[in-house]
């Protein structure tokens, strides 16, 4: 892991990274600028998923993930009253279409969404995308919150190739 961390000190002085995957065998967490893709195994502890959300929310606070709920009306509120913020609401067979941003600076509604995760895993795999204004620092700074989960470890590193940008130009 640190020869891993060495290479991306290094590198990052010249290139900027492309991606950053890293996990363990139930957990996989993808990071671009932009852009955090999670999957969660369905034999994922709970304590693992708190820990990644709590982690990317001391990284970057202004992260937000984006769901769209089908309910009833009444039932919009109660999602509100969690943290979660309305961003649109339109009627449709089966209720209301609502779309929530899950702001990861509340923690209420972090926690919520956790507890959410947790019980899809019981019936299947989840994946998530966070939305995020992280950069290379910052993916630096989550892997080292990351790393302290047990068999955690980095799965693969892209760096941006700057000849082929400086081709396209």
């Amino acid at each position: 892991m640190e020869s891993i961390e060495r290479d991306i000190k290094e590198n990052t002085s010249n290139q900027s990274l492309s991606s950053y995957e890293m996990g363990r065998d139930d957990v996989n967490v993808i990071c671009t600028y932009g852009k955090i893709s999670a999957w969660f195994g369905r034999q994922t502890p709970e304590v693992v998923v708190g820990r990644i959300l709590i982690s990317i929310s001391r990284i970057d606070k202004s992260a937000v993930h984006e769901v769209e709920i089908v309910c009833p009306f009444e039932k919009i509120t109660e999602y509100e009253s969690h943290g979660y913020v309305l961003v649109s609401y339109a009627k449709c067979e089966g209720g209301y279409r609502a779309t929530f941003h899950i702001p990861f600076y509340n923690k209420k509604a972090l926690f919520f969404f956790a507890e959410h995760i947790v019980r899809k895993l019981q019936q299947r795999d989840v994946k998530i995308d966070i939305y995020w204004y992280g950069d290379d620092s910052d993916i630096t700074r989550l892997t080292e919150h990351l790393k302290e989960i047990d068999d955690w470890k980095v799965k693969n590193i892209n760096y941006k190739d700057s000849s082929k940008e400086k081709q396209e130009k």
